[in-house]
């Protein structure tokens, strides 16, 4: 097997010693910085040949386990029908978010976000019995949707590349089966990638369906906030936290509700103040948790029409608009603005009660609570009057809402949802992997059908797992980076050896050449810094610590000794290396 050598000289790379003026994370100002990727629109980036090399060698890990695994690959186009997104709702469901397109005869198209339907329909115009199942099928391919806001490189953008498989299945015991042999291919996916990540539970959003886990790498600049309980294996993101649900509490000793006056008291802090200095409770003092704050949203349906709702949660926490947006999607969430407000009288601003919400209600506006606001349960909250609030009101008995919704803030030192001895901690990720059952949905909304053994026809049961291997380039250099540039794990690295001809004269650039094909003729990938005339050792050492391969080789002045530095680029480790013996040795470095 012979590798390749890449030369610095004559390969398609810049590198900059200034940061790009839209950089907002490390791995983006980097890669762009080590000519690994360079902006061509907004969330739309060119890939340059070290990227794509990165870019490949991810792919080729998840396409082996992948295949490992029994799946198999195919493509679809990007560019496809709008027909079969109309029949599974998502044509209107995607909203802003989908790119559509006409032909010149007007006929309506769209850019692939993902490819659920074209994968159902295709299986159901090839398969129609049991015998054909299980099948597990997939593809990596660019995908398209329109971020309203993509930030951070290629960690969030408008066109991106995905792999997505779908596993096909006769019944739920082999749905389960076809999500476990694609997890356990999943964790060594990541395992072999090499950077730290998490396993959560997560909602299933706009893709539906039941049992779903996000991978998710550990990085601060991680738009994925998720928790982790201090003593059981509980995580999740949190939007998929399930918040404990008190028993239910009697009321029989209850006072029955008031209204009391409780002028200039808008917020939630100036109340809390306010009752303990005119209304003391005997047993303790009144805090924000013995509030309840009832927070109005609008929400924008994905045909564009749009409606309100109130959401009740204890007066210690705010509504966390991206965790009700994932119990949502894929409607959108906004707060209610000073002119939708307006359009409903009842409700007095700072003062909004649940005697006025409600679908049966003067406003009509339909009105959830946090799972927290059990029957028996007692509250102070707005009595729709100007400057009044209302005590003691109780749960069950002065009020119903319309349900329940997992809405408020999730915080670190919350209860475990899972255990009943640990409390969560809160940590930033960045979606890497999630992995879905999806049951029927797509087979009934598509057709897909197949004979079971008794002759009968049965609506087939699906599973879908993405990964991101454009935002895995991203997310490994996130997590290995350091402060002088990027820090590639072998398994995904551009090259094995970066090799720096650190001089002019014809000995050192000569033994830096032949040392390069000794490694190419085993199998190693070589980049070779061969640049002469005005490129200075102190650039060419700039550059190999900017553009992160794992271990770098210096010839240089110490060849006139015999030797040559071996650098480990994580550790900074180094090590002086004979150079007859300096091939057999950095063999033995790249193949452990």
């Amino acid at each position: 097997m012979t590798g390749r050598l890449l030369r610095m000289s004559s390969l398609f790379v810049r590198t900059l010693r200034d940061d790009p003026n839209d950089a907002e994370v490390p791995s983006h100002r980097l890669l762009v910085r080590a000519g690994y990727i360079r902006r061509a629109a907004p969330g739309v980036y060119t890939w340059l040949p070290l990227g794509l090399r990165v870019l490949r060698r991810i792919e080729g890990i998840v396409r082996e386990e992948m295949d490992a695994i029994g799946a198999h690959e195919m493509l679809f186009p990007a560019l496809l029908p709008k027909e079969p997104y109309e029949a599974s709702g998502r044509w209107t469901d995607y909203g802003d978010s989908l790119f559509r397109i006409q032909d010149r005869k007007g006929a309506d198209y769209l850019l692939g976000p993902t490819h659920e339907e074209m994968f159902t329909l295709v299986v159901k115009d090839l398969y129609s019995s049991y015998k054909d199942l299980p099948l597990s099928i997939y593809q990596i391919q660019t995908k398209y949707r329109d971020e309203a806001r993509p930030r951070a490189g290629v960690l969030r953008g408008r066109e991106f590349v995905m792999k997505d498989s779908y596993s096909f299945d006769v019944d739920d015991a082999g749905l389960e089966a076809s999500y476990q042999k694609h997890r356990d291919a999943y964790i060594r996916i990541f395992d072999r990638l090499g950077f730290e990540y998490v396993i959560v539970k997560a909602t299933s959003g706009a893709m539906g369906g039941s049992a779903s886990e996000e991978f998710l790498a550990k990085a601060a600049v991680g738009e994925d906030t998720y928790v982790a309980c201090t003593t059981c294996d509980y995580a999740a993101n949190v939007e998929a936290v399930a918040v404990r649900t008190p028993a239910a509490v009697p009321y029989d000793d209850t006072p029955a509700a008031h209204a009391e006056e409780t002028p200039d008291t808008p917020t939630i802090d100036t109340l809390v103040t306010f009752l303990n200095d005119t209304h003391p409770r005997e047993d303790r003092e009144w805090t924000a948790a013995d509030t309840l704050k009832n927070v109005l949203v609008t929400l924008r349906l994905p045909d564009g029409t749009t409606e309100p709702l109130a959401i009740g949660v204890p007066g210690d926490r705010d509504v966390d608009l991206k965790r009700l947006g994932g119990q949502l999607e894929p409607i959108e969430v906004e707060p209610m603005d000073e002119v939708e407000m307006k359009k409903h009288a009842a409700l007095v601003k700072g003062y909004i009660g649940p005697a006025v919400l409600g679908e049966d209600s003067e406003s009509g506006i339909r009105y959830v609570v946090d799972p927290r606001v059990v029957e028996g349960t007692r509250w102070v909250t707005g009595a729709n009057v100007q400057g009044s609030h209302v005590i003691d009101l109780v749960a069950g008995r002065d009020f119903t809402p319309d349900g329940t919704i997992e809405a408020a803030e999730v915080r670190e030192g919350d209860e475990c949802p899972s255990c009943t001895d640990g409390t969560l901690v809160a940590a930033r990720g960045i979606e890497m992997g999630h992995i879905f059952q999806l049951g029927r949905k797509y087979a009934d909304a598509l057709g897909l059908q197949v004979l079971d053994e008794n002759g009968k026809l049965v609506t087939v049961t699906m599973g879908s797992y993405g990964i991101g291997p454009s935002r895995a380039v991203a997310a490994i250099a996130e997590n290995t980076l350091d402060e002088i540039g990027l820090c590639w794990p072998r398994a995904v690295a551009p090259a094995d050896i970066h090799i720096v001809a650190a001089g002019k004269d014809e000995a050192i650039l000569g033994a830096a050449e032949t040392l390069a094909q000794a490694l190419v003729a085993q199998g190693v990938e070589v980049l070779l810094d061969d640049r002469v005339g005005k490129v200075s050792p102190g650039v060419k050492f700039k550059d190999a610590e900017l553009i992160g391969v794992p271990t770098i080789v210096t010839v240089g002045r110490g060849l006139a000794e015999g030797t040559v530095e071996v650098r480990d680029r994580a550790t900074g480790g180094r090590e002086e290396i004979a150079v007859d013996d300096a091939a057999g040795r950095l063999l033995e470095i790249v193949r452990s």
